[in-house]
């Protein structure tokens, strides 16, 4: 290896050597991983039915060794919590990092046996092995750069992994520049207010920034045109031909400074798609890979954030009302189970004579008394204050008060705003006492309701402090 190292021409060559002339004298699963991006790649393996294509750098034997630059010799790997299984028969493990001449970790030389043997020096061997085989990668570049299909493969889990439409664009514009190189990305959609630019990376550079300036100083009209061009013709890029003036869609994309240009439609145009515009200063020329590679990632992005859509309406479902829109009985448990001793009121709410309703007129018109009384209790509320409904007539208020009376003054001003609109309603409220559960509020708040049917209805009633 000492003398057939210097010829390889390449980081992957030279790990590939020192594996296959290491399997020729040990009866041993060997593999060598080299610290690519964020992750330890296995570069070159032998002697296994399957190999991890990718390890996180802490992870297993290897990680540890690879973070910590001290070899690990395990004559029972059995008694090691960090091995990784690669095949059954493994008994022992010799694992040695890969330095640079500076003595910094770039990856592990790793062997696995599968029969007795004396481990010394094979550790011995393995260190000097991976002392030259780490000198002849840092003399050919360093380990191999990631492709951009991996990063493609990395930027695809980013995104998936984004909780937020927010975290999903930045994600996407960082994830635009990385894959292509250009300079700068910048991300317009469709939305029923009319189209808007995309969340920034978090720390924009100054020619992005000035993309961004361009277009919202163009205004709405001119993001459309963009994103319909996207959409009516499909991914375009520039040829890196200078003397070419831009159609006018792309003049305030040449009034920043743009010289390429990779334009690449986001999801279908009558759903609040999008286009992803790639940028950059150099009069370049992108390659048909990399368009490509921006179509797979446009794709990926769109699907992401329809699925992020989908979560948040099927919450807002799970946590509303269909019907009024109101927050409903899981909610309602979520806020009361916070509420404040003698600051939190709640105000237990029944529509007086509602059965009559759906009795005589059906239940169309019941629902569409119920929508036009939560509206009104609604607007008669303050900022802060709450409404559920938590039954088919049953609504509860959760107000913040100072004191007992400021409740009872919101309560009569909501069976005013009922009576408004031609209805009334019967209104117990009660507040919080010390060290008493959510629930028997509100069933001190049912009986003081219950004492103002008695009473005739359409009133309001104190519960008892």
């Amino acid at each position: 290896m000492t003398v057939r190292l210097p010829m390889a021409s390449t980081a992957v060559e030279a790990c590939q050597w020192t594996v296959t002339a290491l399997a020729r004298h040990a009866p041993a699963t060997i593999s060598v991983l080299l610290q690519v991006h964020d992750r330890l790649r296995c570069v070159a393996a032998t002697g296994s039915w399957q190999v991890f294509s990718t390890v996180p750098p802490k992870t297993g034997i290897v990680g540890r060794v690879y973070a910590s630059g001290e070899t690990a010799v395990v004559p029972d790997v059995a008694d090691d919590p960090d091995y990784i299984p690669v095949r059954p028969d493994v008994i022992a493990e010799v694992c040695v990092p890969v330095r640079d001449p500076a003595g910094r970790p770039i990856g592990v030389l790793d062997l696995q046996w599968c029969v007795p043997a004396d481990l010394a020096p094979w550790r011995d061997t393995a260190e000097r092995l991976a002392a030259r085989l780490g000198a002849r990668i840092v003399a050919l570049g360093g380990p191999p750069a990631e492709s951009r299909s991996e990063k493609l493969l990395r930027h695809a889990t980013a995104l998936t992994a984004a909780s937020t439409e927010w975290d999903l664009f930045t994600a996407a514009i960082a994830a635009a520049r990385d894959v292509s190189t250009l300079s700068a990305a910048v991300l317009l959609l469709a939305g029923p207010d009319g189209p808007r630019l995309g969340a920034p990376t978090a720390a924009p550079g100054e020619f992005e920034s000035r993309i961004r300036a361009e277009l919202a100083e163009a205004g709405p009209a001119a993001l459309d045109r963009l994103i319909s061009r996207a959409h009516r013709h499909g991914v375009g890029y520039t040829l890196g031909e200078a003397g070419h003036p831009p159609v006018p869609d792309h003049r305030p994309l040449a009034g920043a400074g743009v010289r390429t240009l990779v334009a690449v439609p986001v999801g279908p145009p009558d759903d609040h798609g999008g286009v992803l515009l790639v940028a950059d200063e150099r009069l370049l020329r992108p390659d048909p890979t990399t368009v490509n590679l921006l179509e797979l990632l446009a794709g990926q992005a769109w699907s992401c954030l329809d699925r992020l859509r989908t979560v948040a309406r099927l919450r807002e479902q799970a946590n509303s009302d269909p019907l009024t829109g109101l927050g409903h009985t899981g909610p309602f448990g979520r806020r009361i189970a916070g509420a404040t001793p003698g600051r939190t009121a709640l105000l237990a709410i029944d529509v007086d004579g509602f059965k009559s309703v759906n009795d005589t007129y059906g239940h169309q018109a019941g629902d569409r008394v119920l929508v036009r009384l939560a509206r009104a209790l609604e607007g008669a509320l303050r900022q802060g204050d709450e409404l559920y409904r938590i039954g088919g007539d049953e609504f509860v208020a959760v107000i913040e008060v100072n004191r007992p009376d400021e409740a009872v003054r919101i309560a009569e001003r909501l069976a005013e705003e009922a009576r408004r609109i031609g209805r009334t309603i019967s209104v117990g409220v009660a507040l919080p006492r010390p060290g008493e559960s959510p629930e028997l509020t509100l069933r001190r708040a049912d009986q003081a309701l219950y004492a103002v049917k008695r009473q005739g209805r359409d009133g309001v009633r104190l519960a008892a402090a």
